[in-house]
């Protein structure tokens, strides 16, 4: 009945109508826009607050072709080819991100791709590696004296304060960026007396931050030159650095399904939310600080380029609001920290677990989808 309604409503309009000029008309809705850019007005750039710096040069996202028509132009014109944009090609792989005192290198390629260069940074100035774990990003050196460093290496710790008579090893973690197929490298050294067994443990914050700091810089001069040359791919770290170590399905004490994910909080929250993203249901909110992600299993997951169209919208293709709500399903995936891994649990709302049939539904496929 909705469809027919909105045949009879087009058929109308057309009948009320003489010619075509609504519908492809200067004034019609499928006129040609092609000049309409000649009406828009520059405006000024952005300008940051004197107090805020950043690392990274701002450039403008669209520039301005330099083949468009002047400000004079009148009438039909023929919108040219834009240029290609040059910004984003200009700026470097690898850029250093300070927090304080804190430093550390954002790199434009996923961890399979930062993990070789920084490797191969560490052996060419005469680290040894101790520990590579790719499946949490992590790798370690060996303890040792300066003296058996790089001579530009062992410059650079005596500048920090570190002399022969200490031994030195770095821990290197490289975790996936905030951005997808980007990455966070960070830096972090520790010391002993020369000779000494004692385990010294890492912290997670910077003991000697002139050493880091120094380690940061060398490392990200180097990174770049290796990336200008074309780097190397690690597909064991392509494999697993993104993904937890280990996904088992299982029940509470209560008989509850739940997803046993081994990682990091962080790191579970940006996986189950890809991982999401792929079933076959929508994800309407989430709640980073609650840990929850909201999901309706009754609408199919939304597309960038689902947009209904104008005549799909006039013949009733699209459903309405009260469709959308009628038909529901809504359900809550929370993750929660348990000791070193994280839980995923699926709710109807917070006083209330979902029934055991949905809830192993979607963790089976949130597991599926991390593998």
């Amino acid at each position: 009945m909705k469809r027919m309604a909105g045949l009879s409503a087009l058929a109308l309009i057309i009948s009320s109508t003489s010619g075509c000029g609504w519908v492809w008309g200067p004034e019609g809705y499928f006129r040609d826009r092609g000049s309409d850019y000649l009406e828009a007005q520059q405006t000024a750039p952005m300008q940051l607050p004197p107090d805020v710096t950043t690392a990274k040069r701002l450039d403008p996202l669209l520039p301005i072709p330099r083949n468009v028509a002047d400000d004079t132009a009148k009438g039909e014109y023929i919108v040219p080819r834009p240029q290609p944009l040059s910004a984003a090609a200009d700026a470097s792989a690898y850029s250093l991100q300070k927090s304080g005192d804190s430093r550390s290198i954002l790199a434009q390629n996923p961890p399979a791709e930062a993990w070789p260069v920084a490797v191969q940074f560490f052996q060419d100035n005469g680290f040894r590696l101790d520990e590579q774990r790719p499946q949490t990003g992590e790798f370690t050196t060996t303890w040792q004296r300066s003296d058996e460093l790089s001579a530009a290496m062992a410059k650079r710790l005596s500048a920090a304060g570190v002399g022969t008579d200490s031994e030195t090893r770095v821990r290197v973690r490289i975790e996936p960026g905030v951005q997808r197929n980007t990455s966070e490298i960070y830096v972090v050294s520790a010391e002993r007396p020369a000779g000494s067994t004692a385990d010294v443990a890492f912290t997670n914050r910077s003991v000697n931050t002139g050493l880091d700091a120094a380690l940061v810089d060398d490392m990200l001069a180097s990174m770049s030159r290796i990336s200008e040359k074309g780097g190397s791919v690690s597909m064991l770290a392509s494999r697993d650095s993104d993904a937890p170590s280990r996904v088992s399905l299982s029940e509470d004490g209560s008989g509850n399904p739940v997803l046993n994910v081994g990682t990091d909080l962080d790191r579970a929250w940006s996986s189950v939310g890809r991982a999401l993203e792929q079933g076959e249901w929508r994800v309407e909110d989430i709640n980073r600080s609650l840990g929850l992600y909201y999901i309706n299993l009754a609408e199919k997951a939304e597309k960038k380029d689902d947009k209904p169209g104008f005549f799909s919208g006039l013949f009733g293709s699209a459903p309405s609001k009260e469709e959308v709500e009628s038909r529901a399903e809504r359900y809550q995936v929370r993750l929660s920290k348990v000791g070193d891994s994280v839980q995923v649990t699926v709710e109807k709302n917070i006083n209330t677990v979902a029934p055991a049939d949905v809830a192993r539904k979607v963790l089976s496929v949130i597991q599926d989808n991390l593998g």
